[in-house]
Parts: structure tokens; sequence; C-alpha cells
């Protein structure tokens, strides 16, 4: 078995720190963050069912124009809170918990959960 370097511990402790509480909410599903250094996803999940209720990447296909028009990963990372969160609308799924995935809440991450929150999603 691989030894995890200490870069790696603190990253998953970081990570599981921001998603122990997020977790303890049997009534609000977890719209989860995940980033890379080109693309960015946002899925909505219900922990108890074990299902993804709604998800946006900026990889999908029927995103791929508006993506290619954005002039900057901010830009892509609004479009994908905008879209996760009217997906989820369609779903029924208005009241969510933010879970950043041990991401800093800033620059790409707040800007997928600015764009939610004004798509209509309730954190």
């Amino acid at each position: 078995m691989k030894k995890l370097s200490t870069t790696e511990v603190r990253n998953q402790r970081r990570r599981n720190r921001s998603k122990r509480a997020n977790m303890a909410h049997p009534e609000r599903p977890r719209l989860v963050v995940y980033r890379s250094n080109k693309h960015i996803r946002a899925q909505v999940i219900n922990d108890h069912d074990g299902a993804t209720l709604a998800s946006a990447s900026s990889m999908d296909k029927d995103m791929g124009k508006a993506v290619e028009k954005a002039e900057s990963k901010t830009d892509v990372s609004t479009l994908i809170g905008t879209a996760v969160a009217e997906r989820a609308l369609k779903n029924k799924v208005s009241k969510v918990v933010f879970d950043r995935n041990g991401y800093p809440y800033h620059g790409r991450v707040k800007a997928v959960a600015d764009a939610a929150r004004e798509a209509g999603l309730e954190f």
C-alpha cells in the first residue's frame, strides 16, 4: 500500500473537515464543488439515498458553446453554478448545504456558490 505524502494527508484532512458538518443534514442534500486546473464540476447529492439529484460540468456537451464563449474560468464557474441550480430546482430541490470540498472559499468556488444562490438555491 502506498504511503501518503504529507500534502495528501493535509488535503484529505481539510476535505473531511469541511464535509463533517455538511453530511449531518438529513433534510438537505449537499452541493459539492470539484475543481481542477482546467474544469469545474458541481453536483447536488443526497447522502442518505446515495443518489445524485443534479449535476453540471464544464465538460458537458450542452454547456460546450457557453463555456467556449466565456472569457475566464471564473465566468465558466458562474455558468456551472447557474446550471446546477436550475437542474436542482427542476428536481424540486431548493435548500442545499454547500460543500466546498476542502477548497478555499474564493475565486471559482465562490463564483459557483454565488451563481447558485442567485439562480434560486438556498444555502
